[in-house]
């Protein structure tokens, strides 16, 4: 049993197929598959994929920060209404996003800062976008240190040191299709970083791995991300598998 434990299965690219694209994933032994928010758009989207498939689906409630734009209040405001409403299993996907667009910068901050102080409240732990932004997303998170919060770090975009530091904040490493890619810098960081701080993730629709890369990502490819994690780390699937699923478990308090 495999968790994916960051997919967008909500988004209209899988609008053709998403009830074949959540068999092929059992099929693959992926049976959960935990849905980040992005904004209160896409609410009622995510909220639709939960209760179509309750057995395999689990939402997040958060604000993307390419999507913290001049009504930023109002989603605050939304995901302060909406955390009694439901259970979900984290806050997230909240983080920094320096890569796109700095038009928001200082609105990022204050955004994310309300997401970082909504988990604690609710005992929840953080799903981190970092994009372009790892320094000052560990900048922001050494506030909250006495806090003792909690999360992932997703789509883990630093090096080993970084990777060091991201654990000492309380922080898993989500490792997605990019572990795929030749030479990509991810793999010295899988291969020097215990199993117990990793956990898998697809990004789906997006960062599909090898072979797929430039089709449509889907939660069905996270056995080929446990495969290549296994390979570099010169262990057995089952151990990546095994590891993996109970850190994903102890995280987001998944039963499974």
């Amino acid at each position: 049993m495999l968790v994916d434990t960051h997919t967008h299965l909500y988004l209209q690219q899988f609008d053709p197929d998403r009830k074949e694209s959540v068999s092929r994933s059992i099929e693959n032994g992926i049976t959960t598959l935990l849905l980040p928010s992005i904004d209160k758009s896409h609410y009622s989207l995510l909220m639709k994929c939960v209760k179509n498939y309750p057995d395999n689906c689990i939402p997040m409630l958060g604000i993307h920060p390419t999507s913290v734009k001049e009504n930023y209040l109002e989603e605050i405001d939304f995901i302060k209404k909406e955390i009694d409403q439901n259970k979900y299993c984290a806050i997230g996907e909240c983080g920094l996003d320096y890569y796109w667009d700095k038009t928001y910068i200082k609105e990022q901050e204050i955004v994310l800062r309300d997401q970082i102080e909504l988990a604690i409240q609710h005992k929840l732990p953080l799903v981190i976008h970092s994009r372009k932004s790892l320094q000052e997303i560990f900048n922001i998170l050494t506030d909250y240190k006495e806090s003792y919060i909690k999360g992932v770090l997703h789509c883990f975009p630093g090096n080993v040191p970084e990777a060091k530091k991201a654990i000492e904040l309380g922080f898993y490493l989500g490792i997605g299709g990019v572990i795929t890619y030749k030479n990509a810098t991810m793999a010295d960081v899988v291969k020097n970083i215990s199993l117990d701080h990793i956990l898998l993730e697809t990004d789906a629709p997006y960062l599909t791995p090898a072979p797929y890369r430039g089709k449509r990502n889907e939660s069905a490819y996270i056995s080929i991300i446990a495969e290549k994690v296994a390979e570099i780390k010169e262990i057995s699937f089952e151990e990546v598998e095994k590891a993996t699923t109970l850190n994903a478990c102890k995280l987001f308090n998944l039963s499974l």
